[in-house]
């Protein structure tokens, strides 16, 4: 089994550096989304394709590991100091907006059945920990446009969290929704007291290591995203919501220390995320996508087009809805189309539908597929023709 997994982690590690080589050449002629050619090249790999690779326990662990630090470089990098709260608000809205629809479509589509709250709510994400590095790579993660990218798609992350806590962690929903609240109220206040008190020590501190292998800003770090996973499956919620709320208490720790210095932590943490960890969660994803459930039922290949027409109506339209007054309709469409990419939380899901067995494979495919797909297309199409998107800056207040 060791062996299994050495040959399996070689492979792995081979398919993140092909990569970026990969998106590299191809960016030449069209640009397509880094993680489009992790998930394929898992695929390829995968037990559906080639079958050089088989998902045993370290593999997943590992892939858990980063869908944990892409939850927490999502909720680390959001500034909400930087939202007005017009923008919350109407983010807020359209999520709610998304909610009602996803639920009532996917009780419609499992033909009445409750199940369909899986469908419902794995329509309503939306990718940010995906979008964000897309953003920036374009430029436009700190533009008046980015923002009003990143509002949407902390709500649309944030909020898929929430309803999964309380309606699919298998407790009645006013217990689950208390134990929600108690997990919200420890971070919270833990957020509350990092912000409030001064860490001048714990800054020289950080100062004095950051080019040492001591390295303390990095393992604080850790510590959080550790403890708050942790405290997260302890109250039986989803490890997501501890990841991030990590992100966002990190954040606030090291408020006090220096510019340069948040810059070069910065650095430490994506390289940990996305020259490590993350990528092996996108492989991982390709390499466990069930192609063979897709393609042997009919009716999920029909199913498939339809979840991602359904993406785009549940939860990007209402994304939508957090462009400002004046913005153009191209504007709003990029902005839809970026709020309906999802897929880390529709994997997340699907996966809980399939543990509870209230989802058939043929449907989990369908809808992951359907991500797959969004991940693909709806970046690209939203950045075509309106890479800086010189009026929505001016037309968004900030």
């Amino acid at each position: 089994m060791l062996n299994t997994s050495v040959s399996s982690i070689a492979i792995v590690a081979l398919v993140a550096v092909l990569a970026p080589v990969a998106a590299s050449l191809i960016g030449r002629v069209i640009k397509i989304p880094l993680v489009v050619f992790e998930i394929v090249l898992g695929m390829l790999v995968g037990p559906s394709i080639l079958g050089w690779v088989h998902p045993d326990a370290f593999l997943t662990a590992l892939s858990n590991f980063g869908l944990v630090m892409l939850f927490f470089m999502a909720g680390n990098e959001i500034n909400f100091s930087l939202f007005s709260t017009r923008l919350i608000k109407r983010a807020s809205f359209g999520w709610l907006i998304s909610l009602v629809l996803g639920v009532v479509i996917g009780i419609a589509l499992a033909g009445g059945s409750l199940d369909g709250v899986y469908i419902g709510i794995a329509l309503t994400s939306t990718a940010l920990g995906t979008i964000m590095p897309i953003l920036r790579d374009s430029g436009n993660l700190t533009t008046p446009f980015g923002k009003a990218v990143t509002a949407v798609g902390a709500v649309g992350e944030f909020g898929p969290l929430l309803a999964i806590s309380i309606f699919l962690s298998g407790r009645q929903p006013g217990v689950a929704a208390l134990i929600l609240l108690a997990f919200v109220l420890i971070s919270g206040l833990a957020i509350w007291f990092a912000l409030r008190r001064p860490h001048q020590r714990l800054s020289e501190l950080v100062r004095a290591s950051l080019h040492t292998s001591g390295q303390f800003a990095v393992r604080l770090v850790l510590l959080v995203v550790i403890a708050l996973v942790a405290l997260s499956i302890a109250f039986g919620l989803d490890m997501l919501l501890g990841a991030f709320a990590a992100g966002i208490l990190s954040r606030a720790l090291l408020k006090d220390v220096g510019e340069a210095d948040k810059v070069t932590i910065e650095r430490k943490l994506e390289a940990i995320s996305f020259g490590f960890l993350v990528p092996i969660f996108f492989i991982s994803t390709g390499i466990t996508f069930d192609l063979d459930s897709l393609i042997s039922d009919p009716q999920a290949l029909v199913m498939l087009p339809i979840f991602l027409v359904l993406l785009l109506v549940v939860r990007g339209v209402p994304g939508s809805f957090a462009a400002p007054a004046g913005a153009l309709f191209a504007e709003r469409r990029s902005l839809a189309l970026f709020a309906a990419t999802g897929l880390p939380i529709i994997v997340a899901v699907t996966n809980i539908a399939l543990d509870q067995h209230a989802m058939q494979p043929g449907t989990a495919a369908a809808l992951v597929g359907a991500g797959m797909l969004a991940v693909l297309l709806f970046p690209l199409l939203a950045l075509v023709g309106s890479s800086k998107h010189a009026h929505f800056a001016t037309a968004l207040p900030a």
